[in-house]
C-alpha cells in the first residue's frame, strides 16, 4: 500500500489532471491525500459550496482525507514564503507520501507556480527517504493556455492508462457546479474527455492521463 498525496492550487484542479489516476490508485488499495492550497476568501459563502463540491467529489474517487490550506486565491505571492512553506511541509510529514503529483509549474495561472514551487520545497528528499516519485500535471485552460517557451512548456513523457476510471472521472467533476463551463471552454466534461482521448491514444489506450516526471527514485 503506497500514499499518494496531490497538491492542488484551487478546488477542482486536482479532478482536471489527476482524477482518473486517483481513482484508479484507490480502487487498487492504496491511501490517496488531496491537499487544496487556496479558497476565495473574499466570499465565504462560496468558500463553503465549493468545499462541499470537492469533498462529494472526492468520495466518489475514494479520497481517504482532504486538506484545505485556505491561502488567497491570487495571491500566494504574496503571502509570507515562510508561512505558505510551513503549511505545506507540515501535510507532507504529515502524510508521509510515497508519491506525489504537483501542478505543472510553468502553468499560467500565478497559483500554480507558487503551489509547485512550495511542494518542491516540502518534498525535499533529504526530508523524504520515503518519497519514490514526484509527478507534474497538467491542468485544462491552465497548462495549454500559456506562451509555450523553453522555461514553460508541458511535455508529458509519462501516462496513466485511465480506461476504466475516465467515466468516474466526469462524474467527479459534475460535482463541481460553480466551476464546470459550457464546451469548448477546457473546464467542460467534452474537453475533459478529448483530452483523456487525445493523450489515451498517444498510447494505444482509449483513456490516460499525462504528467512530467519531475524526480524518479528507482
Amino acid at each position: 500500500m503506497k500514499r499518494i498525496l496531490v497538491f492542488a492550487p484551487h478546488n477542482d484542479d486536482e479532478v482536471l489532471g489527476v482524477g482518473g489516476t486517483i481513482a484508479k490508485y484507490a480502487s487498487e488499495g492504496h491511501e490517496v491525500y488531496i491537499c487544496e492550497a487556496t479558497s476565495a476568501k473574499n466570499d465565504p459563502v462560496l468558500v463553503e459550496i465549493i468545499k462541499k463540491e470537492a469533498l462529494e467529489s472526492h468520495k466518489l474517487l475514494g479520497v481517504k482525507d482532504t486538506f484545505f490550506l485556505e491561502l488567497p486565491v491570487v495571491a500566494i505571492k504574496d503571502t509570507p514564503t515562510i508561512e505558505v512553506n510551513r503549511k505545506f511541509e507540515e501535510i507532507v510529514k504529515y502524510i508521509k507520501p510515497n508519491i506525489a503529483f504537483i501542478p505543472h509549474k510553468g502553468d499560467m495561472h500565478i497559483d500554480h507556480a507558487e503551489v509547485a514551487k512550495a511542494a518542491m520545497v516540502a518534498l525535499r528528499p533529504i526530508e523524504n527517504p520515503q518519497l519514490e516519485t514526484i509527478y507534474a500535471y497538467e491542468t485544462l485552460s491552465e497548462t495549454e493556455w500559456n506562451s509555450p517557451t523553453v522555461d514553460n512548456i508541458f511535455i508529458p513523457n509519462c501516462f496513466s492508462d485511465i480506461s476504466d476510471y475516465i467515466g468516474l472521472k466526469i462524474e467527479a467533476m459534475k460535482c463541481f457546479k460553480t466551476q464546470l463551463k459550457v464546451f469548448p471552454h477546457p473546464r467542460s466534461l467534452e474537453s475533459i474527455d478529448a483530452l483523456s482521448k487525445l493523450r489515451g491514444s498517444t498510447i494505444g489506450v482509449c483513456s490516460a492521463e499525462s504528467f512530467m516526471v519531475i524526480r524518479e527514485r528507482m
